[in-house]
């Protein structure tokens, strides 16, 4: 039975399960339909997990991300305003946009994460990472430390308040709204609260730096504003929501990954401590094996767009959905060992997590630098470092999108000498 014959498979919108379900639809096919979680209709689309044709997908100048323009059920009033989700569509900045307004939308943004800002702040995110570690305080009563809490979540919120010049006073309110926007098992009344905040946050933060510009990306938006880059001012608070929740969660994830990894194959951990490995592999590897957003929503076809190689057709309209945990585990790229981590494969880097083609994450090799220094830092200081649980008791997180772990409970062991 082909992929479009068979009942569409709803997806789980609690994430308990990202690899074992991409790994069922992958069974379906390269694309198979699904049906979309957060209400009681149902709203259609496609999850594409094979590499390939995801590739091709993303370069193709008729695969859209403006729903706007290409969602004939969004442009009809079909998509409830009450979906959960729905901002990933609302949202008007370079992730939704398409061709020439994507283009314009991206520029100022790329301006902002110049080689030169990103290799300036390697330095801090050093110190941040260190001073980190030595904050860290496990629980009197059990010895615990809770990694994700403490450390993996903690860097690249600072890092990117350094970045956007967020204030002291308002980080620990960012702090707590971000992580809702990214779980997609949220009511329809908590994702409205959720997008509230998250607006009246930034907003605030707006006002802020327009009476205090600095040397930072937030206030260079503003100029672009100014300048009318961004012409709309939903296009400025949209763009810093972007730099705000895509890039922070990605690297989350990353560190995330990174250390529950590290911490459960001790051998690959030998391999980069004796330095047969270096730590960009040990990223590369971990952004395959667990790409940290698992799926992202949402993409259209512009017109019917027929992939000759499958013989799949995507009619014009449809909803698709990258799945990047399912594309990295593919066998016929990563060999019949995918689902292992492996620091010696040599296939790493082939992984998507960063996306490909005009949207290619900006802030990938920022990430990238973050992942290395992070998980350097936090197994040279404790080399004695173990899961405090079974890893196969470690909770995910209640997102199809975001992938990682509730909390990462661990025994710090002794620290290396100074």
């Amino acid at each position: 039975m082909t992929s479009q014959a068979r009942c569409p498979y709803p997806l789980d919108a609690s994430g308990s399960d990202i690899h074992g379900e991409g790994a069922a639809l992958a069974e379906r096919g390269p694309a198979t339909r699904v049906i979309l979680p957060g209400l009681t209709e149902k709203i259609p689309a496609w999850s594409v997990t094979e590499p390939g044709l995801i590739q091709r997908l993303l370069t193709s100048a008729h695969i859209s991300k403006d729903a706007l323009l290409h969602w004939p059920a969004y442009r009809k009033g079909q998509i409830p305003e009450s979906w959960p989700l729905r901002i990933w569509t609302d949202v008007r900045n370079a992730l939704t946009a398409y061709a020439t307004e994507h283009a314009h939308l991206r520029r100022p943004l790329a301006e902002a994460f110049t080689t030169r800002r990103v290799r300036a702040l390697a330095p801090q995110i050093t110190q941040i990472a260190e001073q980190l570690l030595t904050e860290l305080r496990p629980d009197r009563a059990t010895g615990i430390v809770d990694l994700r809490a403490q450390y993996a979540w903690k860097m690249p919120l600072l890092v990117a308040n350094i970045l956007l010049g967020i204030p002291a006073h308002l980080h620990d309110e960012f702090r707590d709204v971000i992580g809702h926007l990214f779980s997609t098992n949220r009511t329809a009344e908590q994702g409205a609260a959720d997008r509230a905040e998250i607006y009246r946050l930034i907003n605030v933060l707006i006002a802020y730096k327009k009476k205090r510009p600095g040397d930072d990306v937030t206030s260079f938006l503003i100029d672009a504003a100014q300048r009318d880059e961004l012409s709309k001012p939903s296009q400025l608070s949209d763009s810093l929501l972007l730099l705000i929740g895509a890039g922070h969660e990605t690297t989350v994830g990353l560190i995330d990954h990174g250390i529950v990894n590290l911490l459960t194959h001790r051998d690959q951990l030998a391999l980069v401590t004796s330095g047969t490995v270096g730590w960009p592999q040990v990223v590369e590897e971990t952004l395959r094996h667990q790409a940290p957003i698992a799926s992202i929503l949402l993409r259209f076809a512009v017109h019917d767009v027929h992939d000759e190689i499958t013989q799949l057709t995507f009619e014009r309209g449809d909803a698709l959905i990258v799945n990047f945990a399912a594309a990295g585990r593919a066998p016929h790229v990563h060999g019949q060992d995918a689902d292992a981590f492996d620091l010696t494969r040599t296939t790493s880097r082939k992984h998507l997590a960063f996306g490909l083609g005009t949207h290619f994450c900006l802030g990938a090799e920022l990430a990238r630098l973050e992942g290395r220094t992070a998980l350097k830092a936090v197994t040279t200081r404790y080399p004695h470092m173990r899961l405090a649980t079974d890893p196969a008791d470690l909770v995910p997180l209640p997102s199809f999108i975001s992938n990682g772990h509730q909390n990462i409970p661990a025994h710090l062991g002794v620290p290396a000498a100074a």
